[in-house]
C-alpha cells in the first residue's frame, strides 16, 4: 500500500506541505476544522494578497526574530521561488512601489482556488470539519458530525496555524498536545497598543495621523500613518515596532515626529513670529493638521502650551505613551510555538518523529510586507522534502 500521509490544517503552509508532496506516490489526506481551506489566506487578500517582498535576500531573511532559524528554508524557496511557483500555477505577479510582491488580480480568491484544483487534480483529498483532538504516536484523533475516530498514518503535519483570528480557524488548541519544553507561549504580533484617550480625542477616531515619523529607544525612526482608534494605535508602522515595544519597561513609551520635514529651527521661527497668537493658530500655520494638534494637546502638560521652545520641540518628538496591545485574537500574527530545538532541522518533532510542524505554529516572529506568508511557503517545502525523506517516498513516473 502507498505511505499515508495527515496534514492537519488546509492554510498556507498545510497546502504547501501537499504541493510539494503530491510529486510522490503517496496518499495525502489533509484534515481541515473549518468548513473551507486557506480562511486566513482569503481575509489577508481582502485588499490585495501581499505574497512577498521583493527585497534582496540578505535583508528579507534578517526582518525574521530569530533571524537564523528560517534562512536554509527560505534560501531555497526565496522570493524569486515564490513569484515563479504563482507564475506556473497561472497567477500573474507585480511589485508594489513599497517592494512588496502582490497578484496582479488583486484577488486572493482567484489564487486560492487555482491552487486548490491543481492539488485536487494531483489526488490530494481535503476532508473538512474534521477537528484534530489530539496525536499519540502515529494516531490522530479526530471529531467529526458529532463522532470521535482515530486513524494511523505514515506520518503527520501538524499545520494548524498560530492563535490569532479564531474565527478563521487558527485556535491554538494544538499547544495541549505538546510538553511545556517544547513550547514557547503565544503573543500578539503586529497588533494595535492601547491607551484611554480622553473624551477631546472620540472625534478623531478611525482617522489617520499623515506622514509622521516613530521610533522607540535604541531603534531608528521609521515614516508612515497611523490611524487614532478607540483604543489607541494601529497601523503598519505600529507593527513594525512591536518588538521594541514588547521590550519596554514601566509602560510602552515611543516617540512621534509630527513634520519630519520641517527643521526645529523653521518650527522656532514660526512660533517666534507669531508668538501673540493662540497656540491652535501657531501649530496651524507650523503645519499641523487638527489630529495632530489634538495629538500635541493630549500628550503634554498644560503648563508646556505657552512654552514655545518645549511645544517646538514636542512637534519634533513627542513622547507618547500605551499601556499594552490589543488581544492576540486581533492581532494579524502570533509570535511563539514550537522551539527549535525541540525540532530537528527538516522540522520533524524530536519526541515523536512520526510529527513534522510547519507554518506559524514555529516559534518566530515576522513583520507584515508579505514574510509571513513566505515563511509558511518555505516551512511548508521544508516539511515536505523531511517527510518524502523520512518515508523513503518514490516520485511519480511521468507517463
Amino acid at each position: 500500500m502507498k505511505p499515508k500521509i495527515a496534514i492537519i490544517g488546509a492554510g498556507a503552509s498545510g497546502l504547501m506541505v501537499a504541493e510539494h508532496l503530491s510529486a510522490y506516490d503517496v496518499d495525502i489526506c489533509v484534515y481541515e476544522q473549518m468548513p473551507s481551506a486557506g480562511r486566513k489566506i482569503l481575509w489577508a487578500g481582502k485588499t490585495g494578497l501581499n505574497v512577498s517582498h521583493a527585497e534582496p535576500m540578505t535583508a528579507f531573511v534578517g526582518r525574521y526574530t530569530p533571524s537564523d532559524w528560517l534562512t536554509p528554508f527560505l534560501q531555497v524557496c526565496d522570493n524569486a521561488w515564490v513569484v515563479d511557483w504563482l507564475t506556473r500555477l497561472g497567477i500573474e505577479t507585480y511589485v508594489g512601489s513599497s517592494g512588496r510582491i502582490f497578484p496582479v488580480q488583486m484577488k486572493a480568491s482567484a489564487f486560492l482556488r487555482a491552487w486548490l484544483r491543481r492539488l485536487m487534480a494531483r489526488g490530494v483529498q481535503i476532508f473538512y470539519r474534521h477537528e484534530c483532538l489530539g496525536v499519540d504516536g502515529n494516531a490522530v484523533r479526530f471529531a467529526h458530525d458529532g463522532a470521535e475516530f482515530e486513524q494511523t498514518f505514515d506520518a503527520i503535519v501538524l499545520a494548524c496555524g498560530g492563535g490569532s483570528y479564531q474565527r478563521l480557524g487558527a485556535t491554538g488548541t494544538w499547544q495541549a498536545w505538546l510538553s511545556d519544553d517544547e513550547l514557547t507561549p503565544l503573543y500578539a504580533s503586529n497588533v494595535g497598543v492601547v491607551r484611554s484617550w480622553s473624551p477631546y480625542m472620540e472625534k478623531f477616531f478611525g482617522k489617520p495621523l499623515k506622514r509622521v515619523g516613530l521610533w522607540t529607544e535604541g531603534e531608528p525612526a521609521s515614516q508612515g500613518d497611523i490611524i487614532i482608534t478607540h483604543y489607541g494605535m494601529e497601523s503598519g508602522l505600529i507593527y513594525k515596532y512591536n518588538k521594541a515595544m514588547r521590550a519596554c519597561h514601566d509602560g510602552i513609551r515611543v516617540y512621534l515626529d509630527l513634520l519630519p520635514d520641517k527643521s526645529p529651527d523653521d518650527i522656532a521661527k514660526i512660533f517666534a513670529k507669531n508668538k501673540k497668537q493662540s497656540l491652535n493658530n501657531i501649530l496651524r500655520k507650523i503645519g499641523l493638521d487638527d489630529i495632530k494638534i489634538a495629538l500635541i494637546r493630549e500628550c503634554t502638560h498644560r503648563a508646556d502650551w505657552a512654552n514655545h521652545e518645549r511645544m517646538t520641540s514636542f512637534v519634533k518628538c513627542l513622547p507618547t505613551m500605551f499601556d499594552g496591545f490589543r488581544p492576540m485574537d486581533e492581532a494579524i500574527s502570533t509570535g511563539g510555538g514550537v522551539k527549535r530545538s525541540a525540532l530537528t532541522d527538516e522540522l520533524q518533532l524530536k519526541s515523536n518523529p512520526a510529527v513534522f510542524v510547519c507554518g506559524e505554529m514555529l516559534d518566530f516572529d515576522a513583520p507584515t510586507g508579505g514574510y509571513l506568508l513566505t515563511a509558511c511557503f518555505a516551512t511548508g517545502q521544508a516539511v515536505g522534502r523531511g517527510v518524502a525523506h523520512l518515508l523513503k517516498l518514490q516520485p511519480i513516473k511521468a507517463s
